[in-house]
């Protein structure tokens, strides 16, 4: 059958009634809404229901998927014991979407669970589905710290798998929106906040789920957000299915959002394979790429493929005839900067000339970024497709006397004290201001900001 339903539904325990003790009454319009939502899953009597939660277990790297018969839990942390769950797994569906995913060596399987006991994240749609609804195994699924499009790509793996075992299935997406939209709430006030809400409320009325992989992560952290990763992979779920869409509720009375929508598949839609156009634009985007980008993806994939380093008297002809003269005659640093989907993947570079040429230094560089950036594991040949490459040309560094003589936008920065040396590049995504530019680059020299550092500045040519 497949996925015949989608829901986005938020998971406060208070809004169960023996948790609450009355203080759900704020909240009536949510629990409404969920009864609504409950009672339609009722009539659609899946067989699976699969939810994803932030609350069960979470990795960095790594998506994990609850595994064995089943799992029992209850709400005693939250001083309501006797409101209690046990959930029979679809272990058949587990197994189904764990081997997709290792077919493409996609990070996703039911290794290392540590929180066996259901959540509350899951507990919370349970309890009003429950009520009126007994049948239906479930897939208990949690997110990960990987980026958008990977939870999307989860999603589609889901798709599959549902339709390859003929399940009738509904999703559901469990999260809360900000917990940031109130200054009396429980986390206070954060401008982001409510922002976010709005921006997710109209997103999931539109059925634009494409725009769910265009949040910035920096605003998604700072508006405090939980459930957003769990709506994309149920956006990745309906992949290629136009949708129905139908809001509910939403509330913002305690300081944090509670969402509530419906999404009912209307049959396929070939405009709707948003990942797969998130992809086509990253291949345009690189077939405009200029010539120094060029060599340092070049040199990426030469390495990554094949473990051999490119060779610069050996470079095709449509490649060397596009970069200038200058590239094999002058020297001077060159940073590889790599992002995957929007966020950093991989960034080495060198404040002044190491090689004989410019193109020598892109060449180390790129290989060093893709391969030896000690902050991130080695790029994978899989991965080659996302990558987005920036090449940064350093100008002479140039010794000023303070802050003053910085502009975050035109100059990057050198900090030095005895041998310790920070750097940081100009115009760089969050860095909006000289004091937390001279505080990054000072961390990442190791440098105490009460020490007698010195300051440089230089300017870049960045190509793309």
């Amino acid at each position: 059958m497949g996925i015949i339903a989608a829901y986005m539904v938020p998971h406060p325990p208070l809004i169960v009634p023996d948790v609450g003790r009355g203080s759900e009454e704020r909240v009536r319009e949510t629990i409404n809404s969920y009864e609504a939502v409950a009672r339609e899953i009722a009539e659609l009597r899946p067989e699976t229901i699969i939810i994803t939660s932030p609350h069960a277990t979470m990795y960095r790297d790594y998506f994990h998927i609850s595994p064995g018969v089943g799992a029992e839990g209850d709400f005693g942390e939250f001083r309501a014991p006797k409101v209690a769950f046990d959930e029979v797994y679809d272990h058949e569906l587990v197994n189904q979407i764990t081997a997709l995913a290792f077919e493409d060596d996609f990070p996703a399987g039911f290794e290392g669970e540590r929180k066996k006991r259901l959540d509350h994240g899951t507990m919370v749609p349970l309890y009003f589905i429950r009520k009126y609804y007994s049948g239906g195994d479930i897939v208990r699924i949690g997110l990960s710290g990987l980026s958008l499009a990977e939870h999307y790509q989860l999603g589609i793996y889901i798709q599959k798998a549902v339709e390859a075992l003929g399940r009738k299935a509904v999703f559901v997406a469990s999260g809360d929106l900000s917990h940031k939209l109130q200054e009396d709430g429980p986390y206070g006030f954060a401008p982001e906040g409510p922002v976010y809400d709005q921006r997710i409320m109209d997103v999931a009325g539109r059925t634009a789920f494409g725009e769910m992989l265009d949040f910035d992560e920096s605003f998604c952290d700072r508006a405090a957000e939980c459930g957003h990763r769990s709506f994309v992979i149920m956006a990745g779920a309906l992949d290629g299915v136009a949708v129905e869409a139908k809001v509910f509720s939403h509330q913002d009375v305690t300081g944090v959002g509670y969402g509530i929508c419906s999404f009912h598949p209307k049959g396929e839609d070939a405009g709707r394979h948003f990942l797969q156009q998130r992809l086509q634009k990253v291949e345009e985007e690189r077939e405009k790429a200029d010539a120094y980008v060029q060599l340092a993806r070049a040199s990426m994939e030469s390495y990554i493929r094949s473990g051999k380093r490119l060779k610069l008297k050996n470079l095709p002809e449509e490649l060397r005839t596009g970069l200038p003269e200058e590239v094999f005659s002058r020297q001077a640093g060159a940073f590889v900067s790599i992002h995957k989907h929007g966020e950093l993947r991989g960034c080495i570079g060198t404040i002044g000339p190491t090689t004989d040429c410019i193109a020598e230094e892109i060449v180390n560089n790129a290989i060093s970024a893709s391969t030896r950036d000690p902050r991130f594991s080695p790029i994978t040949e899989d991965e080659l497709k996302w990558l987005e490459v920036n090449v940064d040309i350093l100008g002479e560094p140039e010794d000023i006397d303070s802050k003053e003589e910085l502009d975050v936008k035109r100059y990057g920065v050198i900090v030095s004290c005895g041998a310790r040396r920070g750097l940081l590049l100009p115009d760089l995504e969050g860095v909006d201001d000289v004091d937390t530019q001279v505080s990054i680059a000072l961390r990442k020299g190791g440098i105490d900001p009460a020490d007698d550092y010195h300051l440089q500045r230089f300017e870049v040519i960045r190509h793309k």
